[in-house]
């Protein structure tokens, strides 16, 4: 194992110094610090985490603020979990995952605690009560989501305005004149939750905009409440032909029970999903979709929040433009729909 001594001698300064080095306590000439810096490359050497910590006065410990709330789909939450910690190890930092949906008072004691450098917030709402206190708070954060008032505020996420106007463009340009939205539960709206909200809004103005008749509606991703919905949809709407699904766990049950219904896909019913590209792939009907970018937000949340703890100066704002592929469940409207 590589010690500190060991830089040390093959870099020819003491081990003093090569500690100022890796904590930056002190000023050390550029030469030096090149000389030391070769000589951990080529060593392999890596310091100590709670040595690192001690000495820089930091923990090496990012909190990933993820409440799992009602209505929320944890396999979609974990893909965003799985990138940030990935990418956290990458710079040498650990993650503090907390779950509990304990608002302000769950942030003020972390942030109280010492335990963590740094925030990453999800689940973000329109009307936010936990931004007031970010904004205050001396450790830096980056939000995966956008309040309604994001200044002050560094935030990055998929643009879902755009991603509803985007899958009502794709079925406006298949000559569907008729449109649904089958979104999140209905407990997601109620708490405003950004993603969910923005979405609706895009699709509703892109529909406004297209001329085309359009409807809204919530959807619980159990087996009755779905067919509920899709017979409510059907008998409320006889001229629909196109449908977007923003509901990763529905997904599969709405395809089912759309076709038991008597509508195929993309025949009589063209479908489009915002989710994950390996379950509209996997789907009975591989569905067109606009990819939900978990990895990519994820690495570019802490490479913001990296910055941040460097120092340097980033964004407020990274909005992400949605990615449609279109596969065999969208269609050109059939003439006799």
């Amino acid at each position: 194992m590589v010690k500190i001594t060991d830089v040390a001698r093959r870099a020819g300064v003491s081990p003093s110094t090569v500690s100022y080095v890796l904590s930056g306590k002190r000023p050390i000439s550029a030469a030096t610090q090149r000389r030391v810096e070769e000589s951990i490359r080529e060593l392999g050497y890596r310091p100590h985490a709670g040595a690192r910590a001690l000495a820089s006065s930091r923990s090496n410990v990012l909190a990933l603020v993820m409440p799992l709330r009602s209505g929320v789909h944890v396999p979609v939450q974990m893909q965003f979990a799985g990138a940030v910690v990935t990418t956290a190890r990458r710079h040498d930092h650990d993650v503090l995952l907390l779950t509990q949906e304990e608002g302000e008072d769950g942030l003020r004691r972390v942030a109280d605690s010492a335990l963590v450098d740094a925030l990453i917030v999800m689940d973000v709402q329109l009307r936010d009560a936990r931004t007031p206190l970010l904004r205050s708070l001396p450790l830096p954060s980056v939000l995966i989501g956008f309040p309604a008032e994001a200044d002050g505020l560094t935030c990055i996420d998929l643009d879902f305005t755009a991603t509803g106007e985007s899958c009502v463009g794709h079925l406006a340009r298949l000559g569907h004149r008729c449109v649904a939205l089958l979104g999140s539960p209905p407990e997601v709206y109620a708490r405003g939750t950004g993603f969910a909200q923005r979405t609706a809004a895009g699709f509703t103005a892109a529909a406004h905009r297209c001329g085309i008749s359009s409807t809204v509606l919530p959807c619980e991703p159990t087996r009755a409440a779905v067919q509920e919905t899709v017979e409510r949809l059907l008998r409320d709407h006889p001229g629909l032909t196109g449908v977007v699904v923003h509901n990763e766990p529905a997904l599969p049950l709405l395809l089912e029970a759309f076709q038991q219904a008597g509508m195929r896909i993309p025949q009589d019913l063209s479908v489009v999903a915002v989710c994950p590209d390996e379950l509209a792939e996997s789907a009975a009907v591989p569905v067109t979709s606009v990819a939900i970018p978990a990895e990519e937000v994820g690495e570019r949340a802490v490479e913001l929040l990296m910055a941040k703890l460097n120092g340097q100066s980033v964004p407020d704002a990274t909005l992400l433009p949605p990615r449609l592929t279109q596969r065999v469940s969208s269609a050109p409207r059939g003439p006799a729909s």
